[in-house]
Formats: structure tokens, sequence, C-alpha cells
């Protein structure tokens, strides 16, 4: 019989997945009913790529441009990469500390394969993004979870950092701005959370998937402008509208890219050449144009939405400030279902209201049942008529 190893048998499924299948399975069901289901729980853009950015690729295809590159990334990409943050954060990133990687779930696994050696501990917020802590196990780290609150945004302080940290914490892995809440870590504060840990001789890893979608000019500041000791992981997946095209990046302090590059080697070999080619048209000034009127849109979806699911008792206690996520405090509209948490009730809308939606279980553990966050990222049309439905629901 073959034998699973233990990391393959203890890491944990990724419920919204397991959600989304059960959703399909409906959605199948009722695809020809004047009630076709609503997906709220797949944190993608309704976008897709930009004109130019598809025939980007297909050029690349057509002339023949699909052949290896090197690990770290097509060198006129990282360029263009560097290019932008000097442009949208006024930042002076060289391109030399810029490693392009095949999605961010990549960008992780490299930094962790990099970083953190077996018991090593990383502190991280609960609730966070699930696949973060499974990148730390994978490594043979522990991924602490540290419960925040709404009066704390849902992230990590300096004292909180500071009251965990043990003779076996390596560092911190933050999301600014969060998935599932949308919500951002003031730049002071993550300041004093990273002078902390270095001066611990740790290591800060920070998550900016989502900073281009940033709505609030106090907080759509980029981590990078603490220090080159900062490690950005970024992706063109959510602002750029890429998702299936699995290129990210990351930003790292000089002494990291030849590790890494190695690493890459090993595991990757190199990104999606073609997915590379499409990228570097993401910067050109009718794409970006194209990508800031998405943006304001997906803000103009997130002003719509929360003040009514605040009106029918699915209260999210803080406002996102970035992203495309509500996350939202279903325990009132439980109560009123008669369900006991937020798995019972996403299933329970998702069968009468044929909304799917995401249960808290995924991202932590301390409050987390009591949650279900929403996709802001459908068209307002959609947002519309799933609030509708949720409204006859709930009563």
């Amino acid at each position: 019989m073959t034998r699973i190893s233990n990391r393959a048998r203890l890491v944990e499924p990724f419920y919204v997945m397991e959600v989304a299948k059960a959703a399909s399975r409906i959605a199948r069901e009722v695809a020809h009913t004047d009630r076709p289901m609503i997906f709220l729980n797949i944190g993608e853009p309704d976008f897709t790529a930009p004109p130019r950015v598809q025939e980007a690729a297909a050029r690349a295809i057509r002339d023949g441009a699909t052949q290896y590159t090197q690990a770290l990334g097509l060198e006129p990409l990282r360029e263009r990469i560097s290019a932008w943050y000097a442009q949208r954060f006024g930042l002076q990133v060289p391109a030399r500390r810029i490693v392009v990687t095949a999605g961010a779930s990549a960008a992780l696994q490299l930094a962790c394969l990099a970083l953190i050696d077996a018991g090593d501990e990383i502190l991280m917020p609960d609730p966070s993004y699930p696949c973060n802590r499974q990148f730390v196990s994978i490594a043979d780290g522990r991924a602490v979870l540290i419960p925040t609150t709404a009066s704390e945004r849902f992230q990590l302080s300096v004292a909180k950092v500071e009251n965990h940290w043990g003779p076996k914490t390596r560092g911190v892995l933050l999301a600014s701005p969060s998935n599932p809440t949308g919500t951002s870590i003031a730049p002071d504060e993550l300041r004093r959370i990273h002078n902390f840990v270095s001066g611990q001789g740790g290591i800060t890893l920070l998550d900016e998937i989502y900073l281009g979608l940033s709505y609030d000019e106090e907080f759509g500041q980029s981590g990078l402008a603490i220090d080159d000791q900062v490690i950005s992981l970024n992706s063109f997946s959510k602002y750029f509208n890429m998702t299936g095209w699995r290129l990210g990046w990351m930003v790292v302090p000089e002494a990291l890219v030849a590790p890494l590059e190695r690493l890459a080697q090993n595991l990757f070999i190199c990104p999606s050449v073609v997915a590379q080619h499409a990228a570097m048209a993401c910067f050109e000034q009718d794409s970006l144009a194209e990508y800031e009127r998405r943006r304001l849109q997906f803000k103009a979806r997130r002003d719509a939405f929360i003040p009514q699911l605040d009106a029918m008792g699915l209260t999210v206690p803080v406002v996102p400030d970035g992203a495309f996520y509500a996350w939202a405090d279903c325990s009132k509209a439980c109560a009123r279902l008669g369900v006991g948490d937020s798995w019972d009730f996403a299933f329970e809308v998702m069968k009468r209201a044929h909304v799917a939606v995401t249960p808290g279980r995924d991202f932590g553990s301390d409050q987390t049942r009591n949650f279900v966050r929403f996709s802001t990222a459908n068209s307002m049309a959609q947002l519309q008529e799933a609030a509708a439905r949720l409204r006859a629901v709930l009563g």
C-alpha cells in the first residue's frame, strides 16, 4: 500500500474550495431556473486581462517566444515592476531585488523554504488567509495564530507580536490588505512591528497581493518604504486581473536573491514564459488607466453592498480599505435561521438563496465560526441580486 507522508496527511483541506465544489453541484441543478447560483465565495475579479495583455500573450505564442527564461524572470519584466513601484508609490526598488515567480503561491513557498527551518515559528493574525500557514507547515515550521479584534482592524499590533515572541519565533507573516477582512495595517504600526522583529533578528514577510486595490491613501502604501529588509510578496492575479495566468513576484533583500534563484531553478525552472511576456503589457499607460477604472468599480461595489449587509444583520465590523471582501458577523443571522454557525449558514443560503459564500472556518479558529466572507468582485447587478435574495431568506 502506498504510504502517504506526514506532510501530505496532516495538511488541512482548503475549505474555500470544498465549499466551491458544493456550490458548483447546486449550480448545475439550478442553472436553468430563474435563480441561477451567484458565486460570492471565490476571490477572483470578474474582469479578465485587458486587451494589450491578451495581445502580448498571443504575440509571444505567434513569435515563438515561449522558451525557458532565467529562474528570476525576464529582465524587462523585472524592470517594469521596478518602474511601477516608482510611479505608483514613489519607491526606488531595484530590479535586481525583484524575483518573478509562478504566482504569489510560489513566492510564499520559495520564501518559506529559504528562511524557515524545522521547528521555527511564524506569527500570523487570526483570521488570515489559510494557505499562508500551510506554506509555513510545508517548510516544517509552525504557524502561530494570534487572535485579533475589530478594534485592531483584525491585524497584529507590535504589542501582540512582542507578547507572543518566543525562543523559536522566526518572524511574522502579515497581509495588508488582508484576505479575508480587506483591512490593512496602519503604516506606523507596521513600521513598529518590523523594527521589533528586526531587533530580534527575525524576518518580516508581507503579503501585498491586494495592495493595488487600496481605496484609502492612509493605508495604500507599500511596506517596502520601511527599509530593504522587508520581504514583500505580490501577484498579477488581483489588481492586474490575471488569476489563471499564475504569475507573481517578490521583493527581497539582495542577499536573498541568490538562494531564491537556486531554489526556483530546482523547483520551477522558471515562471510561465507566455504569462511573463503578457504581464509586461500590464504597465502600458492604457492598461494602467484601465486598472484604475476597475479599481474604482471595485470600490463602488464595496460602498453599495456592505451597507446592505449591515442592514440585514450581517454586520461588517470594519469597512475594508482594500481588496474585494466583506468579513461579516453572521451570528444574528444564524440565530434567525436556526443554524449553528457560519459553516451551516453558508450551506443554508446556498440551498435557499442560491448564493455561495465562504464560511470562516478556513481563516482561523478564534471567532471565525461567527463570520462569513463575501467576495465583492462580482458585477454590481449580481451583488444587488444577491442582497435581495439574502434579505428574502433572512426576513
